[in-house]
């Protein structure tokens, strides 16, 4: 049965394909030694310990029964809590040999894999069958490597992204079906997208899980920031991609308040702002003073007057005729 070397050059590693914002569910480049995924049958998969050209330990699965035909190898990963998620990323990193390249497997050597999910509310251990699982999609590589490649030691690393989902039960598990390729899994990272937190238009909204189709949109309502209110609600829409679209609606900084960089500040000594808006604080009008912050109105200086009907933005002056009765 043909192998791999033992010690491989990875390279090179591709584009990571996950967003900024995303939050990793299993990521198996983090875990020291054996997985300790299941394997069925028993003379399928095999757990590897290597050497990267770094002369560091990774470790992979690997299964290349190439020359007996009718190959059904199973890999599964050990049960993944979902956390709320309602559609995940399976992000799969590995190497598959070019049948080309072997002789003596014409009609058995397969250059694909399928990928598989099942949905559990616990961890079924081992007790899982074939039939339990949905198919995701048959995988194939971009890259396959030759007997060039081993000749140096270099395999080509090939990166797959696939959505799955919808999810509705506490957690699931992803499985690997050979049916006959020379491959090795070199790492499987499962992660969800989220919209971040942020202000706009004066209002907060909180970070939001995306929704359970590649077309969701999640309504996320928004929280006016302090000192602020309502002009119309504020909503936007968490899109399959982490990102905020659509905004609609906004919040006005209150009286005695204006928007300086997301959020609403007092007005300084010396101004005024009479009414919830856009407006920016304005100066006081002449003969007249604010001596303390978030003023909504300024004061006359003494001797100095404004009449009931007069506007805050109205000058004081010195005389005050009561109209007549």
């Amino acid at each position: 049965m043909p192998k791999f070397p033992r010690f491989i050059a990875l390279g090179p590693f591709k584009k990571d394909f996950s967003p900024l914002f995303a939050v990793n569910l299993l990521d198996t480049s983090k875990i020291i030694g054996d997985w300790g995924w299941l394997i069925y049958p028993s003379h399928g998969w095999d757990s590897i310990n290597e050497m990267d050209e770094f002369f560091q330990p990774i470790h992979t699965y690997q299964v290349c029964n190439v020359m007996t035909a009718n190959q059904n190898n199973w890999l599964r990963t050990s049960w993944i809590q979902r956390h709320g998620a309602h559609r995940v990323y399976a992000e799969i990193q590995f190497t598959l040999r070019d049948c080309n390249s072997m002789p003596g497997v014409l009609g058995t050597c397969k250059e694909t894999f399928n990928l598989y999910y099942l949905q559990s509310d616990r961890d079924l251990g081992s007790t899982t069958r074939e039939s339990q699982f949905v198919k995701i999609d048959t995988i194939a590589a971009d890259e396959s490597f030759t007997n060039v490649d081993l000749g140096v030691r270099r395999l080509k690393l090939n990166t797959e992204v696939r959505g799955v989902g919808p999810l509705t039960k506490r957690g699931f598990y992803l499985a690997f079906q050979d049916i006959g390729a020379c491959i090795a899994v070199v790492s499987v990272r499962v992660y969800y997208k989220k919209c971040p937190a942020m202000v706009r238009n004066l209002a907060a909204f909180s970070e939001a899980v995306t929704g359970a189709d590649s077309s969701s949109l999640v309504e996320v309502r928004g929280e006016c920031v302090s000192h602020s209110e309502e002009r119309d609600t504020p909503k936007m829409y968490c899109s399959a991609e982490g990102e905020w679209l659509v905004p609609i609606g906004k919040c006005v900084c209150s009286a005695g308040y204006e928007e300086r960089k997301d959020a609403c500040s007092a007005c300084q000594v010396g101004f005024y702002k009479s009414s919830p808006g856009d407006q920016l604080c304005a100066r006081c009008p002449a003969n007249s003073y604010s001596d303390t912050l978030a003023a909504q109105v300024c004061r006359c200086e003494n001797t100095f007057y404004r009449a009931p009907q007069d506007p805050p933005s109205a000058a004081c002056t010195r005389t005050y005729l009561p109209s007549r009765p």
